[in-house]
């Protein structure tokens, strides 16, 4: 028994304040550090206990600049086989759709294959569509919140949870699993796994030369979502106000007072 596993993982801005391009409604990347998806770790994790189980590779994948390769050289350290890095600018600014379209080709790349694994969203944008428009274009069965996997005799059987229940499936291979957010521990980088990453080259890049997309298809030009306008953070003007007594009981009083004024109810 073999496993071949393929795991998706996504390149984002290690942030929670984004910026969006006024003209392309897509996102600026320049001047912010990024990570790896922290909801794709767990996705990483659950690959690599199959591959533990049952033997056979992992591949991980991403769609993503250049820089990403630090992100797929920690996902290596994790114990990931290979990865691959689908980079070009003929691709930059793809929405969900153009972005699963991309991915579902260059998966196309690597059959046969019998579980991909995504992570159940990303924190830059928070669509969870990826893995389901992956699933749909590739034409094979996916299920989300997934936290429990066995593979038994060419059936995947899964543990899905929901909010007041856990369901159990069995999915045929090939199939697309999205793990559910914290249901693991991800596991530490291993310094011997690090640099197999440095010295063993087990990053290839493809751009679109080797994919051959149409260009109506890909990036920003594939891409029917249209950012109209970005949400703002509203500014809080402080009132600036401070007490300037000593006394424990008397602060405590203006305070409450202050509260009041502002209409706070006081139980």
């Amino acid at each position: 028994m073999s496993l071949k596993i393929i795991v998706a993982v996504k390149w984002v801005p290690n942030t929670q304040i984004v910026n969006i391009d006024p003209k392309t409604g897509t996102l600026i990347r320049e001047g912010i550090p990024s990570i790896i998806n922290p909801h794709d770790l767990n996705a990483v994790e659950v690959a690599l206990q199959l591959k533990e189980k049952y033997g056979g590779t992992v591949t991980a994948i991403s769609m993503a600049p250049m820089s990403a390769k630090a992100g797929l050289e920690f996902i290596i350290g994790m114990g990931i086989d290979k990865a691959i890095l689908i980079s070009d600018r003929v691709f930059a600014g793809a929405d969900t759709l153009a972005t699963s379209y991309t991915l579902s080709r260059a998966i196309e790349r690597l059959k046969p294959y019998d579980i991909l694994i995504f992570g159940q969203e990303t924190i830059d944008s928070s669509t969870a569509h990826i893995g389901a428009q992956t699933a749909s274009w590739l034409k094979i069965p996916y299920i989300y919140y997934v936290t429990d996997v066995e593979y038994v005799d060419g059936v995947v059987r899964v543990k899905r949870r929901l909010e007041r229940r856990i369901e159990v499936y069995e999915l045929p291979t090939p199939c697309l699993l999205v793990i559910a957010m914290k249901s693991n521990e991800p596991r530490h980088v291993k310094l011997v796994y690090k640099l197999k990453a440095k010295m063993e080259n087990c990053i290839e890049v493809w751009t679109n030369n080797e994919l051959g997309l149409m260009r109506e298809c890909i990036g920003l030009r594939g891409s029917p979502t249209r950012v109209e306008k970005s949400i703002a953070t509203p500014s809080i003007p402080r009132k600036r106000q401070k007490f300037d007594g000593q006394d424990v009981r008397s602060a405590v009083k203006w305070l409450v007072d202050k509260l009041i004024e502002e209409g706070v109810k006081i139980a």
